[in-house]
């Protein structure tokens, strides 16, 4: 597996991309803001405390929709470093959380599920759904 990061992002993207009523590459960049939609949401979860728990599966659903489990889970851990523990409740929630994340950044490291911590606000929030 290829290692991801900020030289080859849109390429792997692009070739994973899977979305069948896609007319034109706007609509390819609009599920590329995604990625930064779900940044904002985590940030203000961060700040303020609100949680916009729909809304962050809303996105989580398409983005695996249209790139498929396994590149929207690279995609994701790679665009979302430092919201490990945010965002893993959520994969778990969605049964799209694997084992190992490999290939990336520049470091080309391996994520393993079992390393990472889960926000416990958030795990409590997405039972009660």
């Amino acid at each position: 597996m290829n290692q991801l990061d900020d030289s080859n992002f849109m390429l792997y993207a692009a070739s994973n991309y899977d979305n069948p009523q896609c007319y034109d590459t706007g609509e390819f960049y609009d599920d590329l803001k995604r990625f930064k939609y779900l940044k904002r949401l985590f940030n203000r979860y961060k700040e303020t405390g609100e949680l916009k728990e729909r809304l962050i599966l809303n996105h989580l659903v398409v983005i695996f929709n249209v790139f498929g489990p396994m590149p929207a889970t690279r995609l994701l851990f790679f665009k979302l470093a430092g919201y490990y523990d945010l965002l893993k409740p959520f994969l778990m929630y969605t049964q799209n959380m694997p084992d190992f994340i490999v290939g990336i950044g520049s470091e080309n490291k391996t994520i393993k599920s079992v390393d990472l911590s889960m926000d416990s606000r958030i795990i409590e929030i997405l039972r009660s759904i």
